[in-house]
């Protein structure tokens, strides 16, 4: 009576071998969904970089606004008769 539950119990655990650690597996697969969940959060911060370069763009494509700007804080140069003050920041 015994060795025909341990050959049964043998048979489950072989069975059960690959739907665990198989390829295709439940340890892959779990596996898959943390990489993609981090991938997914990649992508997220790169899509709103993105967006926030594609604004830029779009501002300084249509208007002189951004333009001046850009010249002001970057190039540090100025209107006709204005004076231009930089302050510095305290780290």
């Amino acid at each position: 009576m015994r060795w025909p539950i341990l050959i049964l119990l043998l048979l489950v655990i072989v069975l059960q071998y690959p739907l665990w650690f198989g390829k295709g597996g439940w340890f892959r697969v779990w596996e898959a969904d943390r990489d993609l969940a981090e991938q997914k959060a990649v992508n997220q911060k790169l899509e709103q970089r993105n967006a926030s370069l594609e604004a830029e763009i779009r501002d300084l494509k249509t208007g002189n606004e951004a333009i001046e700007e850009r010249a002001r804080y970057e190039l540090g140069l100025t209107k006709p008769d204005e004076v231009f003050v930089q302050v510095p920041q305290k780290r």
